[in-house]
This record gives structure tokens, C-alpha cells and sequence, in this order.
């Protein structure tokens, strides 16, 4: 990531809530049972800065955009698929796609 600290703030806002763990350099929330969302600005990882796409299942796609837009943050059209599943695309700062996805309410 080409800054750190800025990445950290954004995904704060993104996520809603601080980093669940700090291990070394690298900060982690947890997105999942199994899953976890790392920073990491060492230069081991420099290479997949900007190269990364995440989609996340949410339940309430309109809170989180009203959260984020809160926070300045932007995001693409919201797209509504034939199946009735909402999706929308989100830039970091590094322009990693992250995608949050609510499925029909039954």
C-alpha cells in the first residue's frame, strides 16, 4: 500500500471498527470465520498493492454506504441483479476492488 496510515483510516471507516488484531507490521480484521483482511506495507507485499479484488456479503447495503459516505468515501453505481442480489464496487486508496453484496430479504 502506498500509505499505511491512510489505508488504516479508510478501511476503519470501511469496516466500521478499528483493526481486530495488530501481529508485527501487519493489521487484521476479521471479515469471516476463516477470513481476515490484511495491511501490510512491507516490501514483500508490494506487489499486489492495487491488484487485489474482495467481495463481502453484507445485510444491510444501505447502512454501510450511508456509513461510508459519512467518512467521504465513494463507490460505483449500485447495481441490482435479475436474482435480486445488490452489489456495489469500492476503491481503496491503492484502488484494491472491494464489492459488498446483500442478497434478497426472504
Amino acid at each position: 500500500m502506498s500509505d499505511v496510515a491512510a489505508s488504516r483510516k479508510w478501511y476503519e471507516a470501511f469496516l466500521g471498527r478499528p483493526a481486530d488484531e495488530i501481529i508485527g507490521a501487519e493489521l487484521l480484521w476479521r471479515v469471516g470465520e476463516n477470513a481476515w483482511l490484511v495491511l501490510d506495507d512491507r516490501d514483500v507485499r508490494a506487489a499486489r498493492v492495487g491488484g487485489t479484488m474482495i467481495t463481502l456479503g453484507v445485510d444491510d447495503l444501505d447502512e454501510i454506504l450511508a456509513r461510508l459516505a459519512a467518512h467521504g468515501i465513494e463507490h460505483e453505481p449500485v447495481e441490482a441483479y435479475a436474482n435480486g442480489v445488490r452489489h456495489v464496487e469500492i476503491l481503496d486508496p491503492d484502488g484494491n476492488s472491494l464489492s459488498l453484496a446483500q442478497a434478497p430479504v426472504s
